[in-house]
């Protein structure tokens, strides 16, 4: 006993030193708490050498209990791979005198002599909940209402909010749902209209929803955001999002008066609860007048950049633009800025690489556009700036931005030079260059008479027919096979003869093997069971009494079913019986053999 309390205490002390490579000191404490409730605040350090713990000033609040110790210590193995967790925790309770906005900063403690200070924390308070209940908390995230009472619109709704409302056209608005609850919401089921005049792309929220405190109109709700919604207007004028219909699911405790109740936590019901969202209307503006040339409907804020691949080249070598749109707008809907290539050059489409996010402001982050060419001829060449236009929503006018010109110097190459062109995939990926007239096909070539067409012969015709001559004979087999296969007692019937073939088979591998007792249980079974299958009776009603007297309806020879009968009786009898064992064997293998043979041949349905 005493080397193990001494194994532990190693063990522990080993940890302690292992921990102390990595310290964290850290303090939690709920983000909103409502005036007048208590709350925990605790300090946690990942050490047991600890000394000079000494709290922050902490200032809103009336410290009712603490600091209190607690110790944690944590023994897990995975993969043969034994790891321990120990910390020490320092909790105090407060309660919050009134509303406001807190700040509680980080306590300090000495670990193994050196010094650490923990986070900070901050705390909403909120006022009280102004529903007249005296006597009841609001500090609980759901409350759970009394059995039979209503659920009002005030008890549970959802709200649907436009971060703008007055927008131009293509400008990002974010659209909320957000759900306010005092009873215990567990089921919620809705979907998103069809926004006609919108592009409505979907905000990704975590499944699991976060659920916190908010008052609103004097009561303290739990609140989570439950989806969200970039939209783009597509057209000037009125927009309209319409209301949503959810149905909501909520769990109600039913009071009881068994006093045994409370052990096993009360009975419950479910409650559906309609939820119809408020509508919203969206007025949108049409761009103004003056709009650039080039203008193709991007609106937001945006910067240009551009690059080339080279400045001298040799002909039937590529070049590369590389044009990069970053900022933050409609960018998915921004058409690719046209370049001006020289005549002579060879053009492919534009590689488009998308590189943004969803934001409330619309999508945010790059468009890269890579341009590729293939020039044919040598010469001095000038690529002429490359424009883009849009609606600067800040200063609320177009923008053209100008990219700077492209000087190209193309020197006599290879004519016959062969050149790859990758990820370009608009053309032909292998691009074969100097070689674009082929030679004329010589050999033998096979002709065809005029208006000798396949559509309409006979050829054609059989293509159709013969399938569907086949299909129709497969019909009939299935449905024949189908229709027999339904009659369980004759299936049965027909497979009787394959089923006890294949057990006397075992039974003569059996015998061969010199197995006595397994050899008669094969027979026995073989024979029991076929008459089970012909006679379609289970094998546990079977006797040898009910097996005459069902043999002699089916007209079955009496000599006969005397021989089904001896048979079994032997099978039972041949393994205690004294002599060859060989001989025995033989003999009743041979007479089941011959009975179910002649049975087979006698018994027809």
């Amino acid at each position: 006993m005493r080397k193990i309390i001494l194994l532990f205490i190693c063990v522990i002390t080993a940890v302690g030193v292992w921990a102390d490579e990595n310290i964290s000191f850290t303090a939690d404490a709920p983000e909103v708490v409502v005036s007048g409730d208590q709350f925990r605040l605790s300090f946690t350090v990942n050490s047991q050498k600890i000394r000079d713990f000494r709290a922050p000033n902490i200032q809103g609040f009336d410290v009712l209990m603490g600091p209190s110790r607690s110790q944690y210590v944590s023994m897990q193995s995975i993969n043969g791979k034994e790891t321990t967790t120990t910390s020490i925790t320092f909790t105090y309770i407060l309660m919050a005198e009134k509303e406001g906005d807190y700040t509680i900063p980080g306590a300090t403690v000495v670990v193994d002599g050196n010094p650490y200070i923990s986070n900070s924390v901050k705390i909403k308070v909120l006022p009280p909940d102004q529903s007249g209940n005296s006597g009841t908390s609001s500090s609980s995230s759901r409350n759970t209402s009394s059995a039979g009472s209503k659920i009002t619109n005030k008890d549970l709704f959802i709200t649907a909010t436009a971060s703008k409302t007055n927008v131009y056209e293509q400008e990002a608005l974010l659209l909320t749902y957000k759900i306010y609850t005092l009873v215990n919401l567990t089921g919620l089921r809705g979907d998103m209209p069809d926004l006609k005049g919108f592009h409505t792309q979907e905000v990704e929220l975590p499944r699991q929803k976060q659920w916190t405190l908010e008052h609103y109109n004097g009561r303290n709700y739990s609140t989570t955001v439950y989806s969200q919604y970039v939209l783009f207007p597509q057209q000037s004028g009125e927009l309209e999002i319409p209301s949503i219909t959810f149905e909501g699911v909520v769990t109600e405790i039913i009071p009881s008066s068994d006093p045994f109740d409370i052990f096993s936590g009360g009975s419950s019901r479910e409650i559906k609860k309609n939820i119809v969202t408020p509508k919203l209307t969206i007025h949108v503006k049409e761009l103004p007048e003056g709009k650039p040339a080039d203008f193709s409907g991007a609106v937001g804020l945006f910067t240009l950049d551009s690059s080339i691949s080279t400045h001298e080249l040799k002909t039937n070598d590529a070049v590369t633009i590389k044009l990069v749109i970053s900022g933050a707008g409609n960018m998915k809907l921004i058409n690719t800025p046209e370049v001006a290539f020289p005549q002579d050059f060879e053009i492919y489409d534009p590689k488009v690489d998308n590189k943004f996010t969803l934001t409330r402001e619309g999508l945010a982050g790059n468009k890269v556009i890579e341009y590729l060419a293939i020039p044919r001829h040598a010469g001095e060449y000038t690529i002429p700036p490359i424009e883009f236009s849009f609606f600067n929503l800040k200063t609320q006018k177009y923008q053209t931005l100008r990219t700077e010109p492209f000087s190209l110097n193309v020197e006599k190459g290879e004519g016959n030079a062969e050149q790859v062109v990758a990820n370009f995939t608009n053309k032909e990926d292998l691009k074969v260059l100097g070689k674009d007239i082929r030679y004329i096909k010589m050999g033998d070539t096979s002709y065809s008479k005029k208006d000798d067409f396949f559509y309409g012969s006979f050829a054609y015709w059989m293509w159709y027919i013969l399938p569907f001559v086949a299909f129709v004979v497969f019909m009939i087999i299935y449905r024949k096979q189908a229709i027999e296969n339904a009659n369980v007692a004759k299936v049965r019937n027909k497979k009787a003869n394959k089923v006890a073939i294949k057990r006397m088979k075992r039974a003569e591998k059996l015998m061969a093997e010199n197995q006595n007792s397994a050899f008669y249980d094969e027979v026995s079974k073989a024979m029991w069971g076929y008459m089970s299958d012909k006679l379609n009776i289970p094998v546990s009603l079977l006797s040898k009494d009910n097996i005459e007297e069902k043999l002699a309806g089916h007209h079955v020879p009496e000599e006969l079913v005397k021989a089904f009968i001896t048979t079994l009786n032997e099978c039972e009898f041949a393994r205690f019986a004294p002599g060859n064992q060989n001989e025995a064997m033989d003999k009743i293998y041979s007479s089941a053999i011959d009975v179910i043979s002649k049975m087979e041949n006698i018994i027809k349905r």
